[in-house]
């Protein structure tokens, strides 16, 4: 059983001592935090929850505890930290930091010493029976720590593998963790998915323990991370599922967006509205237990106490994203070995109405110029801030993070230092994500793994669910902004592949919700049974979170059936069928309840099923496209998943292809969304003939594309032509001189009636 590196890590945990000259203070019990941040994100990597100093350039507030000593005397003070750049080779120590006791600050300037977490030597301190310390930032750029210890007659902390077993040692915290029984199900993790798995299951009649080892909820899509939740909701089969999600869901107008769009308080509040739910946020779980191939029990610990808890229950879902609980229960996973989507942290400056200054940042930063990295207009650093496609994301996450950190300082200086600084005289760096936004890591496998060949073939599963609506959606390092950092791009491009129906949905199995050895487990989130490919289109939070609804209705399945998550697929499926069918608000009390229906049931929404056109048909998606086409979605009355766009002038074609079977009278028409900013000199070409260098026709176009094609807003007609058997027909959109961007939706050849 792998009950882990994580147990090892028993947490940076608080303060106290088994002996009278000893005294551990972790960082994260400080009562006041002042400016410094509680980063919980590494705990499985480096061993604890630890305090960030994250001032964009400008020192934070002082942390402040009172320590209580059994012993007044001089002891020799040693701190857990890590010159956070050295790893790089990285000249300036950026993380700086000063400690001070009774107010007289140490010699030592802490964060200087060590790639690694490791004890930095403070020297010696003089003290009374209690002493009041200070953590002291001297940057804003990201100092650490996690402990200090205070040590007597020449005592010396470890530094290797016996660290875990010695801070057990010193720690004195009671009889033992608190145990609490008799949950239905146990949600770990609290993004989306984790939320849409503990709410639809108590809404169910189930009794819930959803446990976060942050302070918000909401995961990718809280005010730490600020992606915006994607994803269409209420579509397909299913239009009730989403309803859920959309009580809580982000209203941000871009990604970045402000603190406010993201209402953390609003989805705390939500979840602690529902009676069956027991939330406990700042619970970090890092063990589990499990027999018989059933997870008996979690142990989590509070990340600011210390103090443990073990969660009892008789099912439990997996909503960490890393697929964390499902690895310390030995649940089968696969992880793809390289090339997958990284991490990002993104970030956002503004304008002020006076000269701002920056500390300049070319000792230990990436060495960045304007012409290095995307300029963030609209005052952010977007989504492809990302990188670690190539590095570990479970046991160096915060070295991805870091190294975004560089990047985004390094292009921040680069903007008021370096040769952007012209322009960016009044520009000062408002908020930067010290909290990942990662993609993808551990997946745990279920009864099927959902593949892109399911997607593209719309292979109908019995058990399709939770539409999918994003497309197939990859990200890959971006070429112009790699080849001064080719061992680690910071900067990402989106590959959209096609076959997804972004109005109606790909419905996803619900057998990608369980694990297929460990028989209580669910999953939900981006650690579902999918590959690599079909986790571009699953990933996104909404989509997410519409799993956690299907797994918390499965659950109370279970739970009423005495069942396991694989009997409600193999026998319960149109019992699931009917829950699915309810109102996101419906909720029982209790299992054996009966269901009852919100004062206010939501509109089913108007679906349109996918347009289907007569004749030879070539989608987009079937043509050549040569030069630079974009992928999008966002105007109704396409064809097929979507349509494809390119500026004007760019110098793009794209040709459809045909070959006629009988000789005949055909009507060609061509099909394109129309908006303002498209061309209204758009070229269309079409030629024809049995060998190219014989055309019967070659016909050009000019066709504007400000305006709705005439046919059904859909398509319109080019002309009728006659052709004989065999003819091939190219039609080909051209970007040449066009003065708007030209849009291909489809192009249809129509056999016309005599």
């Amino acid at each position: 059983m792998r009950l882990c590196f994580a147990y090892l890590i028993i947490l940076v945990l608080l303060g106290g001592s088994l002996r009278a000259d000893s005294v551990l203070v972790e960082a994260e019990s400080f009562p006041d935090l002042g400016g410094w941040k509680l980063d919980t994100q590494f705990i499985d990597e480096m061993g604890s929850p630890y305090l960030l100093a994250h001032g964009l350039g400008k020192p934070v507030e002082n942390a402040k505890t009172s320590v209580q000593f059994k012993q007044p005397g001089t002891y020799q003070v040693w701190v857990r930290t890590k010159d956070w750049v050295a790893r790089w080779n990285a000249k300036g120590s950026p993380g700086k930091f000063k400690i001070s006791v009774d107010g007289e600050l140490l010699e030592t300037t802490f964060g200087t010493q060590g790639a690694q977490w490791a004890w930095q030597d403070g020297g010696q301190v003089t003290v009374g029976e209690s002493a009041t310390i200070e953590l002291k930032d001297l940057t804003g750029f990201d100092g650490r720590c996690d402990a200090i210890f205070f040590a007597a007659d020449g005592e010396t902390p470890p530094n290797d593998g016996s660290l875990a077993q010695w801070r057990r040692d010193q720690l004195n915290l009671g009889d033992g963790p608190q145990v609490l029984k008799d949950y239905d199900l146990v949600v770990v993790g609290g993004g989306y998915s984790g939320m849409g798995s503990a709410i639809s299951a108590a809404r169910m009649g189930c009794k819930v323990a959803l446990i976060q080892n942050r302070g918000v909820l909401g995961g990718n899509g809280s005010s730490e991370v600020r992606v915006w939740a994607k994803g269409n909701i209420r579509r397909g089969k299913y239009p009730r599922i989403g309803e859920i999600i959309d009580e809580f869901a982000d209203k941000a107008s871009k990604s970045p967006g402000t603190y406010e769009e993201f209402g953390d308080q609003l989805k705390e509040d939500i979840v602690r509205s529902e009676p069956n739910i027991d939330l406990f946020l700042n619970h970090h779980v890092y063990a589990a237990s499990a027999k018989e191939n059933r997870v008996v029990s979690v142990t989590a610990f509070d990340t600011r106490t210390s103090q443990e808890k073990v969660f009892e229950g008789a099912l439990f879902v997996d909503c960490t994203g890393h697929g964390t609980l499902g690895y310390l229960v030995e649940a089968d996973w696969e992880m793809t070995p390289e090339g997958r989507m990284g991490m990002s942290n993104m970030w956002a400056w503004d304008e002020k109405a006076s000269p701002t200054m920056f500390p300049n940042t070319d000792d230990w930063a990436l060495d960045l110029n304007m012409a290095d990295f995307p300029y963030p207009r609209d005052h952010h650093g977007q989504w492809f801030w990302e990188s670690g496609f190539d590095k570990d994301p479970i046991n160096d996450a915060e070295g991805i993070r870091d190294w975004n950190l560089r990047a985004v300082y390094g292009a921040f200086n680069a903007m008021k230092n370096r040769d952007g600084a012209a322009r960016h005289v009044t520009a000062i760096l408002t908020w930067v994500a010290y909290v990942g936004g990662p993609r993808e890591s551990r997946r745990l496998l279920g009864d099927i793994q959902l593949t892109e060949e399911d997607i593209v073939s719309k292979k109908d599963f019995p058990d399709g669910t939770v539409p999918s609506t994003w497309s197939i959606d990859l990200h890959y390092p971006k070429e112009q902004y790699s080849k001064k950092f080719p061992e680690n791009p910071f900067i990402s491009k989106a590959v959209h592949g096609r076959g997804v129906d972004r109005n109606y949905g790909y419905p996803v199995p619900y057998r990608c919700f369980y694990s297929r050895n460990i028989d209580n487990l669910f999953m939900a989130g981006r650690c579902v049974s999918v590959t690599h490919e079909a986790l571009g289109t699953v990933r996104v939070m909404k989509t997410c979170g519409m799993m956690g609804e299907v797994v918390g209705k499965a659950a109370s399945i279970c739970r009423s059936r005495g069942c396991d998550p694989r009997d409600v697929y193999e026998k319960y499926l149109g019992e699931l069928d009917e829950l699915l069918k309810l109102p996101g608000g419906a909720r029982r009390m209790t299992l054996s309840d009966p269901v009852v229906m919100p004062e206010v049931i939501p509109d089913l929404p108007v679906q349109k099923k996918p347009i289907k056109l007569a004749g030879m048909v070539r989608d987009d998606q079937d043509a050549l496209k040569l030069g630079d086409w974009k992928f999008g979605s966002g105007l109704d009355g396409y064809v097929g998943t979507g349509y494809a766009y390119s500026g004007g002038d760019s110098g793009a074609t794209m040709i459809f292809k045909f070959k006629v079977r009988s000789t005949g009278r055909y009507d060609i028409r061509i099909g394109w969304r129309h908006h303002k900013n498209r061309a209204s000199n758009a070229k269309v070409t079409v030629t024809a003939g049995k060998l190219y260098e014989d055309y019967v026709v070659d016909e050009k176009f000019k066709v504007n594309m400000k305006v709705a094609p005439k046919i059904d807003g859909t398509t319109e007609s080019l002309g009728k032509f006659d052709f004989d058997a065999d003819t091939i027909i190219e039609v080909t959109f051209d970007a040449e001189k066009a003065d708007g961007n030209i849009c291909a939706d489809v192009v249809q050849i129509l056999p016309v009636k005599k």
